[in-house]
């Protein structure tokens, strides 16, 4: 399954104060909290992902990657992100955020919000824009050096008539049954003790304030939808299959809500000549009988242009020469890998009456009769050396 979006997690933007992040991340953390869910797996997951979110979003250099990056950002970069984490880790890491959960003050009643970790603006809640999920096709060629592409994307955007409000000429009136504040409370004894719980009032979805007269281009919506030319900066290295996400490019929240994120997947294409393998590229280059025999130079072609490369008098056909550096680099900037050429012996399938004469005198030397080196290593030895 793949990983929610850390700002979705704890419903807070990119530019997110430290201050507010730790609240939106306690606020979720005393809501899934163990103790007040006994035996509930899902409330444990979600406490964990809480924490998960937290341990990069307050981090600045794993904020930065991910805001860079998303998730594939992150891989290797230690902390919690991917590497899976258990409670210890949890109450030893963040413990003094909410390690007075349970404590006193407030007369032993707590206090709940139903929002599920939404945003706030002006004393509203704010939706927030779905993300919009693309697919970017790249070369290996794209991919060796990263590559701008513009990209045309339809996807709702503020409604230009009304501001984004949704409301034709400004005209809201205040909710009768929230009497403005957005909520509605309730208040319940439990066997933690009493409990008030708040939640987005049903009837003004929180807002507070109801349309009088709905805009007549987005129909009360605030959002409409439209085409528009986005910038994707792609970083060298990626791989078939890795999401990016750019922050606030996907769809407009309604009512002057947050937008939603940009997702773009990548599609790496087949290439001509090339296999890759991580970083590494591998290459199938043939030679004649005699330049395997005699030895001799030949060309290859590597993503930088076309290289000379040295071959042994007697190399046999299989065996593997490495060009150091001259594959892929790595995501995060530190190295390259390898280009491996495979050479292989190109063996005629149709020969003529002189050729065959030919090889029959040649096959008739000793040389030319196997005599395998009972000292020469064997393959999965020389693979071994290969890759050491």
């Amino acid at each position: 399954m793949a990983k929610r979006d850390y700002y979705e997690v704890l419903g807070v933007d990119k530019n997110v104060s430290p201050e507010d992040l730790k609240k939106a991340y306690r606020k979720l953390a005393l809501k899934y909290h163990p103790d007040r869910n006994p035996g509930d797996k899902e409330a444990e997951e979600k406490f964990k992902e809480a924490a998960e979110a937290y341990d990069v979003l307050s981090n600045p250099d794993k904020k930065a990657r991910y805001d860079q990056f998303g998730h594939a950002g992150l891989d290797g970069a230690g902390g919690f992100g991917g590497q899976g984490m258990s409670m210890d880790d949890i109450f030893s890491s963040f413990g003094s955020i909410f390690g007075d959960l349970f404590g006193g003050g407030g007369g032993g009643g707590f206090s709940f919000s139903g929002f599920g970790g939404g945003q706030q603006r002006g004393g509203r809640p704010v939706q927030r824009g779905s993300n919009l999920r693309i697919k970017v096709k790249l070369t290996l060629e794209e991919i060796d050096q990263g590559v701008e592409k513009k990209i045309k994307v339809s996807k709702f955007v503020p409604c230009k008539s009304c501001g984004g409000s949704g409301a034709r000429g400004n005209s809201f009136e205040t909710c009768s049954h929230c009497h403005g504040s957005g909520v509605i409370t309730e208040i319940r004894r439990s066997v933690f003790g009493q409990m008030q719980t708040q939640s987005a009032c049903p009837y003004c979805g929180g807002q507070g304030r109801i349309i009088k007269d709905k805009c007549h281009d987005c129909h009360g919506d605030g959002i409409v939808k439209s085409d528009e030319v986005i910038t994707i900066k792609i970083p060298a290295g990626v791989s078939d299959g890795m999401q990016l996400s750019m922050r606030g490019q996907g769809n407009a929240g309604p009512h002057g809500g947050v937008a939603g994120d940009l997702i773009i997947q990548v599609e790496e294409q087949p290439h001509d000549i090339f296999e890759r393998q991580e970083s590494n590229l591998f290459y199938n280059a043939f030679i004649t009988f005699g330049e395997a025999a005699m030895g001799g130079s030949i060309e290859i072609p590597t993503l930088g242009g076309k290289v000379r490369v040295k071959v042994e008098p007697g190399t046999p056909s299989g065996k593997v020469i490495r060009l150091r550096g001259k594959g892929l680099p790595d995501l995060n900037g530190y190295s390259r890998g390898d280009l491996l050429v495979s050479i292989n012996v190109w063996v005629p399938k149709n020969l003529t009456k002189d050729e065959k004469n030919l090889l029959e005198e040649l096959n008739k030397h000793p040389n030319f009769q196997p005599n395998p080196n009972k000292q020469e290593k064997g393959f999965f030895d020389k693979m071994k050396d290969l890759f050491n």
